[in-house]
């Protein structure tokens, strides 16, 4: 009987909350140059002399407002999930974790995977929509191992999933469990990419003539930009919400450079036109991070009540939900 293994992926912890992990976290992530596009050198004076420095010990606060006692919610919650997949399979499929950066490592995976002989592997990275710097990265280190090893299986790559019925229906459940018709709106935040790398993939998607946010480009669908935007109209479509009731936006920019609308700018228009009461959903993440956590559900969360706002709820992620290990085995096969 043939054997399968499928490599989970998803982007990366620290090991600790601690600046000397951090910075050996950002240092991996940031030296990417799927993230970062800038020419090499440019990159490298970037990320090590300044951004690192004076990143790392701001990050490690932020940080240490996420770990709980069990360690990184991203990295039990990935643990948790691979454990209720493997005891739902049967035993000639067997479920691998992997970050891509730090730990568990890809290499680390891999080598599990490749002394067990399995012959087909499914590379799943965890990134509903797919982007160059999240799922692109991730499917490149899988295969710069693999394509070293003298015996190469088959390998079937999963490079998005954001409109799978399964994941939708996971995802829409949640959701509903929060009582969205409680709320005056719903918005749907996404991980925002710097334009220059979103025209890459769908040249002019920055300009004011792209209409991605409306429908699909016809030239594909492997634009971020309309993925998320198809994502929420998939999503308020099962849920049932009225047009005016949501909208999208893209939060953790670094620049204005960035996609738009912005979460935060986004969220104080809402309390400014007498929406004070938001559930915010993060369909970008399958699992609760720093972005969703602490970045949605404590520093957005504290300007909007600032601002005037009564009540603001994060979603919580799929995490390590029955329903979202039931999508998983039905988006592999």
């Amino acid at each position: 009987m043939s054997k399968t293994a499928v490599l989970l992926i998803n982007v990366g912890t620290p090991d600790k909350p601690q600046v000397k992990a951090v910075r050996r976290y950002l240092r991996q992530f940031l030296n990417d140059s799927r993230v970062i596009d800038l020419p090499w050198a440019l990159q490298k004076i970037l990320v090590n002399l300044i951004i690192v420095p004076f990143r790392a010990p701001k990050s490690t606060k932020l940080y240490q407002k996420l770990w709980n006692p069990a360690g990184s919610p991203l990295l039990t919650n990935m643990m948790e999930l691979q454990k209720k997949l493997q005891n739902n399979t049967a035993d000639n499929t067997g479920f691998f974790v992997a970050m891509r950066y730090q730990n568990p490592s890809i290499a680390k995976a891999l080598q599990s995977i490749k002394q067990k002989q399995y012959d087909k592997i499914i590379i799943l990275p965890l990134f509903p929509q797919y982007a160059s710097s999240t799922s692109g990265t991730a499917i490149q280190a899988v295969w710069k191992h693999i394509s070293k090893w003298n015996v190469i299986p088959k390998v079937e790559t999963i490079s998005q999933f954001y409109d799978h019925p399964a994941f939708i229906d996971a995802f829409a459940r949640k959701i509903n469990t929060y009582g969205p018709q409680h709320y005056d709106h719903v918005l749907f935040s996404y991980h925002g990419l710097p334009n220059r790398q979103l025209e890459k993939t769908h040249p002019g998607v920055a300009a004011l003539s792209c209409h991605c946010a409306e429908e699909m480009p016809a030239h594909g669908n492997f634009c971020y930009k309309a993925t998320c935007y198809q994502t929420t109209r998939q999503l308020a479509g099962r849920l049932g919400l009225a047009k005016d009731s949501y909208s999208t936006s893209f939060q953790s920019r670094l620049s204005k450079n960035w996609m738009a609308p912005f979460t935060d700018e986004t969220l104080i228009k809402l309390v400014n036109n007498g929406q004070k009461r938001v559930l915010v959903v993060a369909p970008s993440f399958v699992a609760d991070c720093l972005e969703t956590t602490v970045e949605i559900a404590y520093e957005y969360k504290k300007m909007f009540i600032e601002k005037g706002g009564e009540k603001l709820t994060m979603v919580e992620s799929l995490n390590a939900d029955d329903e979202w290990a039931e999508a998983i085995l039905k988006i592999i096969n």
